[in-house]
């Protein structure tokens, strides 16, 4: 059996801190705005998936979510000046994008098996700019790993003009919009046919999220209608001119 998983004190009391830091700096800056929060379980074993635009929305969310989330996000985080101060007072689980890593999947299984929300980026990173990037299966291979349920959050007012607009006293509007719990379809199949199910649950995930945004947030995932609808075939995931 694998060891439990455990936050040591130090983390805990950084997180806690980090906390309070965020949440303040959010309101000094803008107008936060929350809502859906109605539709956060009352358990902790989900997936949080959110719209990945650019760094403000991982501190945002975890300011301001009632409880204590953990985050997975890429190894290069902690390697750069003040985002790896916080990544490493916040800790959390590493990733190297360009491969698999078995051992990542064991550490996302403890946490959940844990009953710790955990929060993952569908899109694997930063967007730079508000539309959605199709996102990677990786996603759904936690989700038919682990059984949990997956908790969309979008985020709107999250491009890096926040920050220049908020330190010029413009107050800049910053909404957190929880959407309702929800399971993607069981995994069908083997080889291709597994592989490309588990592409059609992460485009299920996509599409709820972007159900979330406005329309100019949704990127490749403007049809998401035709997804949830079940017409996946009609969908050519192109983001719009």
């Amino acid at each position: 059996m694998s060891e439990m998983y455990r936050v040591p004190l130090s983390i805990q009391i950084s997180r806690r801190f980090l906390r309070l830091f965020f949440k303040s700096l959010f309101r000094l800056l803008g107008k936060v705005e929350l809502i859906g929060l109605e539709n956060i379980p009352d358990h902790n074993r989900y997936l949080i998936v959110f719209n990945h635009v650019s760094l403000v929305e991982v501190p945002f969310i975890t300011a301001f979510w009632p409880g204590i989330i953990e985050i997975i996000g890429a190894a290069a985080v902690w390697e750069r000046g003040f985002q790896a101060l916080i990544a490493k007072m916040w800790s959390g689980i590493k990733v190297d994008r360009t491969q698999y890593d078995r051992d990542v999947f064991k550490q996302v299984e403890r946490v959940l098996a844990a009953e710790r929300p955990l929060m993952i980026s569908p899109e694997g990173g930063r967007s730079h700019q508000p539309g959605l990037r199709r996102g990677k299966p990786g996603v759904a291979y936690i989700l038919d790993k682990t059984n949990v349920v997956v908790v969309p959050v979008g985020v709107v007012g999250n491009t890096m003009d926040f920050l220049t607009k908020g330190l010029q006293l413009k107050k800049p509007p910053i909404q957190m919009i929880v959407g309702e719990p929800f399971v993607v379809p069981p995994l069908e199949g083997r080889g291709k046919e597994r592989r490309l199910n588990r592409q059609r649950n992460t485009d299920i995930i996509m599409a709820r999220l972007a159900a979330l945004l406005p329309e100019d947030y949704r990127g490749v995932y403007v049809d998401y209608e035709k997804i949830l609808a079940g017409e996946y075939e009609k969908v050519t995931f192109a983001a719009p001119e």
